[in-house]
């Protein structure tokens, strides 16, 4: 017999993929939480609904109450399916530029929030690189990166954009402010982490080549830092997308998912609020996914293997 023949037959490609991935762990967490989203639902709108079909003499009993209890308009606990009905309504019953669609208000959280982003990130990664190389910076810079983290970013918000509108910058930039606020963190810290990761003995080799810091940053701690900076990437993604969207709450505005859950709040829209909170929930896993497959193309281009 050759070799062929004695080898084990291939796998088709779908069922490998299904066996080796995580579809089974997903599928039972993703059911769990719809069941326990339901019986949320029945719980917490059940007495209202009760009460309601009493006042107006309708049958009261478990199979009606509950029947109501997952159609009510303006429901304390939106059902799942409302939920997604909502969303269904937003994406696609509505053009893209209208004002009542979800990807209009999406899109001016998006672009806000990607401008933070890439100004919290170069920030974070600029004071990494001076922190590392810099004993006074560290000494000096480090304990106030640490203590602007811990000022409530509610509190903030209200204040950096009535002090920017009052000399006249309005629009995206403070919303963009807000988000680089929050994003900038977490790149500094993994930024020195990733940067402080190669080994003494690896830095002094390079120092016996004449290798200038530069060199040393550019061939040997900015490859090393990488695994360290797309985790804090991920992380400031979605921070920035948070800060982007409490930067919209106390200014009123009147596009973005921010302004899509304060007219929800104002009109008692519960519906509507649980959508662009779960719209909102997509848009950062869309993100966040997006960052994964930067870091997969950029181990790729560098020879590295996939794990």
């Amino acid at each position: 017999m050759t070799s062929e023949a004695l080898a084990p037959p291939a796998r088709p490609v779908a069922r490998a993929t299904l066996a080796e991935g995580n579809a089974l762990p997903i599928a039972t967490v993703v059911l769990t939480i719809v069941i326990v989203w339901y019986l949320s639902a029945l719980l917490a709108n059940w007495t209202g609904t009760f009460d309601a079909l009493a006042r107006a003499g309708n049958p009261t009993d478990l199979q009606a109450v509950a029947t109501a209890t997952m159609q009510q308009e303006r429901p304390v606990v939106p059902a799942p399916h409302q939920v997604a009905a909502e969303l269904w309504k937003g994406v696609f019953g509505f053009a893209p530029s209208s004002k009542r669609s979800l990807l209009f208000h999406g899109w001016v959280t998006l672009s806000a929030t990607l401008l933070g982003f890439a100004i919290g990130a170069a920030l974070g990664i600029a004071l990494a690189i001076a922190i590392v190389h810099l004993r006074s910076v560290e000494a000096s810079i480090m304990p106030w990166i640490v203590a602007s983290q811990t000022v409530p970013i509610l509190a903030v918000a209200p204040i950096v954009i009535v002090a920017l509108g009052a000399v006249g910058i309005d629009g995206l930039m403070p919303k963009a402010l807000i988000a680089a606020y929050l994003c900038f963190f977490p790149v500094t810290v993994g930024m020195v982490k990733g940067l402080n990761a190669p080994d003494r003995m690896l830095r002094d080799l390079m120092r016996t080549y004449s290798a200038s810091q530069t060199g040393i940053l550019l061939r040997l701690r900015l490859p090393s830092a990488l695994p360290y900076l797309f985790a804090s990437l991920k992380i400031a993604l979605a921070a920035s997308l948070v800060g982007t969207i409490v930067a919209e709450l106390p200014t009123g505005a009147q596009a973005g998912l921010g302004a899509r859950l304060l007219a929800g709040s104002y009109y008692g829209q519960t519906v509507q609020i649980w959508a662009a909170l779960i719209g909102a929930a997509l848009l950062a896993a869309l993100l966040v996914q997006a960052v994964a497959l930067a870091e997969a193309a950029t181990y790729r281009a560098m020879g590295v293997r996939s794990r």
